[in-house]
């Protein structure tokens, strides 16, 4: 590995959240209120950590062309209601993707405490 392959690199603009991202209102679809319904139910009772958060994903897409980060707000929006959470505990984000056989898609998660930031 070079060193250029290890640098770290910043650019410095005020990051657009989703909500600034898009016009007007938007409505939950039919596909989304399924999924959150059967997230709910499949989560598992677990006690989040207080105070800062690290949230390590792992995702299998059955098609390897799926963007790494389409699933992460759906995902972390109803782990925040079934956890009672708010998201804006999350300092550190760790996402690895695997492409797995149609039917084999999951997403597993781990929360650790963090210190301070």
């Amino acid at each position: 590995m070079s060193e250029h392959d290890e640098a770290t690199y910043a650019v410095r603009i005020k990051p657009l959240s989703v909500n600034d991202a898009w016009q007007g209102r938007r409505f939950k679809t039919p596909e989304y209120r399924s999924y959150e319904k059967a997230l709910m139910l499949m989560l598992p009772k677990i006690e989040v950590p207080e105070g800062p958060l690290e949230l390590e994903m792992r995702v299998g897409y059955s098609n390897k062309a799926s963007d790494i980060d389409n699933f992460v707000k759906p995902f972390v929006d109803v782990m925040q209601k079934k956890y009672g959470f708010n998201d804006n505990r999350i300092y550190r984000l760790v996402i690895e993707k695997s492409v797995m056989l149609k039917g084999a898609e999951f997403v597993s998660f781990r929360f650790r405490a963090m210190e301070q930031p």
